[in-house]
């Protein structure tokens, strides 16, 4: 079992910065591919960005790419999304998410575990 928690949510003005973060905890983190998506309201859940346990590339949707940066601290058992150039449609809650899957599933289904989100709102 994998516990997730997300952190780091809030409202923020167009065009600026938040950082939010991930900790896993319960079973090892080894060998998990880690992934961001988010929910709108009234929306289906979609898939941000995922990176792979080790090496490999780490994946972005189109609509986030060169705005949003995944990164992982394998020793500490964290994750972060660093979003910038925010955009009113980025207002969703935002969950991260563990899969036992090689590479970097987009699919919610591939993933196990889930935290329980954070909100994150973008005024314009």
């Amino acid at each position: 079992q994998v516990q997730l928690v997300e952190s780091g949510g809030g409202l923020v003005q167009a065009g600026g910065s938040l950082r939010l973060s991930c900790a896993a905890s319960g079973r090892t983190f080894s060998g998990y591919a880690m992934g961001w998506f988010r929910q709108a309201p009234g929306k289906e859940r979609e898939f941000v960005g995922a990176s792979p346990w080790s090496g490999g590339v780490t994946t972005y949707a189109d609509s986030v790419k060169g705005r949003f940066t995944c990164s992982r601290d394998n020793s500490r058992n964290m994750v972060y999304l660093r979003m910038n150039s925010l955009k009113p449609e980025d207002t969703a809650v935002y969950y991260c998410a563990a899969a036992a899957r090689v590479g970097v599933p987009k699919n919610p289904s591939d993933y196990a575990y889930w935290g329980q989100g954070t909100q994150v709102t973008v005024s314009s």
